[in-house]
């Protein structure tokens, strides 16, 4: 088991901290020995969405060695062989693994401390329960942080918990609460003393003010964060991951971490998105070379370069592979930036264009950030210019966020074979800014798929994302996306099936059909039941069994 958690009484507290229990996929009544590793499992007995051309909808799959072989009741006969673990799920809906097409798990899983996800905790009571069960997995004395994901906005106080509050949750841990890039942040008693010994100014109540302060905090921890403590980092982020049900994570990278050395031509910030580009993939590799990562992650390499000739850029796609590794672990694409960018008061890119006919040139997967219709229509007028010499149809290249884009833009993008790549960040904000326009782009016909853009303003968890798309109401209950609601059935395609196309896996990911790759989540809920299920519970959902490449990575069930 992951975090600590070693005994069935923890496994509520567990995923309340954001710590899912791991079990291994072995037949039972077997020898351990025999059958550690097998990746062989027959669900049967349950209501399975396989969300397949047809929509079909079966009681029964079969999975071996971690593909898709039976899908339904005709071709699973027998148990398969000596480690094929059979389980009945009793009329329990199960979906295909969510695939989120953008997100940042890597730098999820370098956050110093022991991380605490507050995704969906709806009042300072929530948070402060988060953190007491995330003690009884940490010892004393050490770290215990939540660090983005979450807003002030989603508690009913609409404030940042207190020292006496994070005091009484965790007195014998220091705790840092520490909201969006750059802070405002809270301490308790034991956190004070550690950060005002680094010069850190903390008030009576446990405040760290926003930017100077709060970076000084995190930069503290990361100063006594060792390699072990990364790895465990993200070991952590992939079984919240596979909690959740996302059992496909497409990470964009981070921001340059200020001092990073073999840096000439790049933007550096430094925020809580910002990590070293070249060592920050290291805990995770580490963790794929002992067979301990859990779910799969795609990585898209994010470069801002300054220079006409686009150094970062050019050594990337020439000194790495796309498409290379295996299927837990693979790099995808380029993105998502590749230069400097108009935010953060910076101007409009002159070598947009020089770095995206290298990437177009090489054959890369492309994902451009844009929040404005400004931004959008860069990066159409950029892609259409590229596009003139060098097609860009099956390079799968697409624009991401989107909230401001227009049907004009969209059609552009469509006309040239590019997506959209909709992430509805806007869910955490609380105010009353909306976007995307997911009704619009869906009926473009356009290629189109769904996100989070989490861990730092944006929630991991799908079923967040997939409430906002379904209502159109963010985490304050407001409705900022009125007209521009999808359907149930629209919105869980965006997040899986979808998808793949963004990768070139479109054969492999996103659906229960034979030859896929074996990857299920059973929910607790039917979400597909309307009267059972309102809209207002989407946010409530979550994976009671997790199978990624048909072994078991996460379990409520108890067996």
């Amino acid at each position: 088991m992951n975090g600590g958690c070693r005994a069935p009484l923890f496994l509520a507290s567990c995923l309340l901290a954001g710590v899912a229990t791991v079990i291994p996929a072995l037949a039972g009544g077997h020898d351990d020995d025999r059958c550690a590793g097998s990746r062989d499992v027959k669900l049967v007995n349950g209501k399975i969405y396989t969300l397949d051309d047809r929509n079909s909808i079966v009681s029964s799959v079969t999975i071996r060695d971690g593909k898709f072989a039976a899908v339904g009741p005709g071709g699973g006969s027998g148990d398969g062989g000596p480690c094929m673990r059979v389980i009945d799920l009793q009329g329990r809906t199960a979906v295909p693994g969510l695939v989120d097409n953008h997100n940042h798990i890597i730098l999820l899983g370098l956050r110093p401390g022991h991380d605490t996800r507050l995704e969906t905790a709806t009042s300072i009571a929530d948070v402060q329960a988060a953190i007491r069960a995330r003690t009884l997995t940490v010892k004393p004395g050490q770290f215990i942080t939540a660090m983005g994901g979450w807003t002030p906005a989603q508690f009913a106080e609409k404030r940042l918990p207190t020292l006496a509050e994070l005091d009484a949750a965790a007195p014998n841990h220091p705790v840092l609460v520490f909201n969006s890039f750059t802070g405002p942040a809270t301490t308790n008693t034991l956190g004070t003393d550690f950060f005002t010994s680094k010069g850190v100014p903390v008030d009576a109540d446990g405040n760290i003010a926003a930017n100077v302060p709060s970076l000084a905090a995190l930069n503290a921890l990361r100063a006594i964060q060792t390699f072990e403590d990364k790895k465990q980092g993200t070991r952590d982020a992939l079984a919240y991951s596979a909690s959740v049900g996302v059992t496909t994570n497409v990470d964009m990278g981070g921001f340059i971490l200020p001092g990073t050395p073999n840096i000439q031509d790049s933007d550096m910030f430094d925020t809580l998105a910002s990590f070293n580009p070249f060592t920050a993939y290291d805990p995770l590799l580490a963790l794929h070379d002992e067979g301990a990562v859990t779910v799969r992650v795609r990585i898209f390499f994010l470069s801002m370069d300054r220079s006409p000739t686009v150094p970062m850029t050019t050594q990337r796609v020439l000194n790495a592979f796309s498409n290379f590794g295996d299927d837990m672990v693979r790099t995808s694409g380029i993105g998502e930036f590749v230069t400097t960018w108009p935010l953060f008061g910076n101007a409009a890119p002159t070598n947009f264009v020089a770095a995206l006919t290298v990437v177009a040139q090489q054959r890369w997967a492309f994902q451009q950030h844009s929040l404005s219709l400004f931004e959008d229509q860069l990066s159409a007028g950029a892609f259409e210019t590229v596009n003139k010499q060098t097609p860009i149809a099956d390079l799968r290249w697409s624009v991401a966020h989107v909230p401001q884009i227009d049907q004009t833009t969209v059609n552009r993008l469509k006309a040239v074979g590019a997506g959209v790549a909709v992430h509805p960040f806007r869910y955490l904000s609380g105010g009353d800014l909306g976007g995307p326009p997911l009704r619009m782009i869906l009926d473009s016909g356009i290629r189109v798929g769904a996100g989070s853009d989490s861990a730092q303003i944006s929630t991991l968890n799908p079923w967040n994302m997939i409430y906002y798309m379904v209502t159109g109401k963010n985490v304050a209950g407001k409705l900022v996306n009125n007209g521009q609601q999808i359907t149930r059935e629209e919105a869980i395609r965006l997040y899986t099936v979808a998808n793949g196309w963004f990768l070139r896996e479109e054969e492999k990911l996103g659906s229960i059909e034979e030859g896929k790759l074996g990857d299920v989540v059973v929910l607790s809920e039917d979400y597909f039941d309307r009267f059972r299920v309102p809209d207002e519970r989407i946010r409530n959902l979550r994976s009671v069994l997790t199978i990624v490449d048909g072994k078991v990575v996460h379990n409520l069930l108890g067996r």
